[in-house]
C-alpha cells in the first residue's frame, strides 16, 4: 500500500504546475548561487595568483641586485640596498602567506569575503600589521553573498514548507481524505508516504544539481584534496537540515488546523528560526561581550609606538632618520644602528599593545562559546556553520591559517634577527623562508559538521516522533 501511496503521489505532483514551478525555481536558484560563489573563488585565485607572480619577479629582481652588487662592489643607500637584512627583511623582500580556496570553497563564500586570504609577512608583528589597512568594504558587510549556503539555509525550508503545508488538509478540504483513509492505510502512513515523495524530490534538485555541477567542475579543472570526503558531508548536512523543517511540517499539520493555518504556522517558525533568532543571538553576543573597537586598536598602536620611539637612544635614532649622509661617515653602520633601534620598538610595540589583544581574544572565545551553547536554537545556525566547515570558509580554518602565519612569522624573525644586530649582509635567497599553508586535518572537518549535523538529527527525530504520535487523533472530517 506504502509503494501504491508513493507512486499515485508523484503522479500527482508531476501533474502539478505549482510543482513545476518550484522545481525551476530551485534549479536556477541553485544553479546562481554556484556562478556567484565560482566566479568569489576563481577571483581568490587569480588575486593569489597576481601576488605570487608578483612576489616571484620581486625576488627574481632582488636576486639580479645582490649579485651585480657582489660583482661590482657598489655602494648602494642602505635605505634601498637589498643586501641589507633589515630593508629586506622589513620591506623589499617581505614574504606573502596565502590561505587557498578549499575544494568545496564554491559552495559557501561564508567569511571568507570577510577575512583577508593573503597576509604580507615582515618584521613586524601580525597583529600590529593588520592595524594599517581596511580589509573589505563596509556596503559588502550589509549585503553578503548570495551563495549555493544561502539557497540551501534560506531557500530550501521555504520550498519544503510550500510543499508540505497542505498535505492533509488539503484533501480533507476537498472531502477526498476520508475516501483514501477508507482502504487499508493509516494517517502517519498515507503522511510518511507523501513526505518521502517530496523529499526525494527536494534532494534531488537540491543535492543532484550541485553535485552535477562539482562533477563538471572535476573533469574540467580536477579534484582538490579531500573532495570526496566535503560532498560526503555537504550531502548528508543538507539531508539532515531538511529534516528538520519536514519533521516540522508534520508536526504543524498533525494539529489538524486548515491549510491557511499551517501555513501560517510554519512560515512564523521559519521567520523565527532563520531570522530572529540568529539575529537576536548576534544582538545578545555583542552586548553580553563586547570585543575591543579597531578604532582602540589603532589607537593603542599607535601609542605604544610613540612611547617605544621615546624610549632610549630616541635622539640617535630621529637624527639617523632625518639626516642618514650624516651618520659619522659610516652609512651602513648608523642604518644598522638604526634598524636595531627598529627592532626593539617594534618589539616593545608588540608588547604594549598584546594586553589590547588579548582583551580581543578572551572576549572573541566568550563569544563563539556562547554561540556554540545557543546555536541549538536555530537549525540556520548549526546549517551555516556546517556549510562554513565543509566550503573551508569559516573561523576555524581561518583560525588555523593565522596560526600557520604566526609560525612563519617567528621563523622569518628567527632568521633575520640576528643579521640585523650584527650587521650582516643577505648574500643569497636560498636561506630566505618560504610559506607553505598545510591544510588541517580531515578529521577536524568531519567532527564539527558531524556535532552539527547530529544537533540538527535530535530535533528532527523529535518533532517527527511528536507529529506521527498526534496524527493517530487526526481530524478526518472538518468540524
Amino acid at each position: 500500500m506504502t509503494g501504491r501511496i508513493i507512486r499515485h503521489d508523484w503522479a500527482a505532483l508531476r501533474a502539478d504546475a505549482l510543482v513545476w514551478l518550484i522545481a525551476a525555481i530551485t534549479i536556477v536558484a541553485v544553479g546562481l548561487g554556484l556562478w556567484n560563489g565560482t566566479r568569489w573563488v576563481r577571483f581568490q585565485q587569480d588575486a593569489l595568483a597576481l601576488v605570487a607572480t608578483e612576489e616571484r619577479e620581486r625576488y627574481a629582481t632582488l636576486t639580479t641586485e645582490i649579485a651585480a652588487q657582489a660583482r661590482s662592489g657598489a655602494r648602494v643607500s642602505p635605505f634601498a640596498d637589498p643586501g641589507n637584512p633589515s630593508t629586506f627583511a622589513g620591506r623589499r623582500g617581505v614574504r606573502s602567506a596565502g590561505l587557498p580556496p578549499a575544494p568545496l570553497g564554491a559552495f559557501s563564500i561564508g567569511q571568507s569575503d570577510l577575512l583577508p586570504s593573503s597576509l604580507q609577512v615582515s618584521m613586524e608583528t601580525r597583529d600590529v600589521a593588520a592595524t594599517t589597512s581596511e580589509i573589505e568594504n563596509p556596503s559588502r558587510l550589509l549585503v553578503g553573498r548570495f551563495d549555493l549556503a544561502f539557497v540551501v539555509i534560506y531557500l530550501y525550508p521555504l520550498l519544503i514548507l510550500g510543499l508540505t503545508y497542505n498535505l492533509l488538509s488539503g484533501e480533507r478540504e476537498d472531502g477526498t481524505l476520508a475516501l483514501v483513509l477508507s482502504q487499508p492505510v493509516t494517517v502517519g502512513t498515507l503522511v510518511a508516504a507523501k513526505v518521502t515523495v517530496r523529499m526525494a524530490l527536494l534532494f534531488a534538485l537540491v543535492v543532484g544539481t550541485a553535485l552535477l555541477a562539482t562533477a563538471v567542475g572535476v573533469l574540467t579543472q580536477g579534484a582538490g584534496p579531500g573532495l570526496v570526503v566535503r560532498a560526503a558531508l555537504w550531502t548528508l548536512a543538507v539531508a539532515a537540515y531538511g529534516a528538520v523543517w519536514f519533521a516540522l511540517a508534520v508536526a504543524v499539520i498533525s494539529l489538524g488546523r486548515a491549510s491557511a493555518s499551517n501555513a501560517t504556522l510554519l512560515a512564523s517558525a521559519w521567520l523565527l528560526l532563520v531570522v530572529l533568532v540568529p539575529a537576536l543571538l548576534n544582538v545578545l553576543v555583542n552586548a553580553l561581550y563586547p570585543v575591543p573597537s579597531r578604532v582602540q586598536l589603532v589607537q593603542a598602536v599607535r601609542e605604544a609606538s610613540d612611547a617605544a620611539n621615546a624610549r632610549g637612544s630616541a635622539l640617535l635614532a630621529r637624527y639617523f632618520e632625518e639626516h642618514p649622509e650624516l651618520a659619522g661617515g659610516d652609512v651602513a653602520a648608523a642604518a644598522n644602528d638604526m634598524a636595531a633601534i627598529r627592532l626593539a620598538v617594534s618589539e616593545a610595540v608588540a608588547h604594549d599593545v598584546r594586553p589590547v589583544l588579548q582583551t580581543y581574544e578572551r572576549q572573541r572565545q566568550r563569544q563563539e562559546r556562547l554561540v556554540e551553547q545557543a546555536r541549538v536554537l536555530s537549525p540556520a545556525l548549526l546549517m551555516q556553520d556546517a556549510l562554513n566547515d565543509i566550503a573551508g570558509t569559516g573561523t576555524a580554518r581561518y583560525r588555523h591559517f593565522l596560526a600557520e602565519v604566526d609560525r612563519f612569522q617567528a621563523a622569518w624573525r628567527a632568521h633575520f634577527s640576528p643579521l640585523i644586530v650584527s650587521r650582516g649582509r643577505v648574500g643569497t635567497l636560498d636561506a630566505v623562508p618560504t610559506f607553505s599553508y598545510r591544510d588541517e586535518e580531515e578529521s577536524a572537518v568531519v567532527r564539527r559538521v558531524g556535532q552539527a549535523v547530529i544537533g540538527l538529527l535530535i530535533p528532527a527525530a523529535l518533532l517527527g516522533w511528536l507529529g506521527l504520535r498526534r496524527l493517530s487523533q487526526y481530524p478526518v472530517i472538518e468540524s
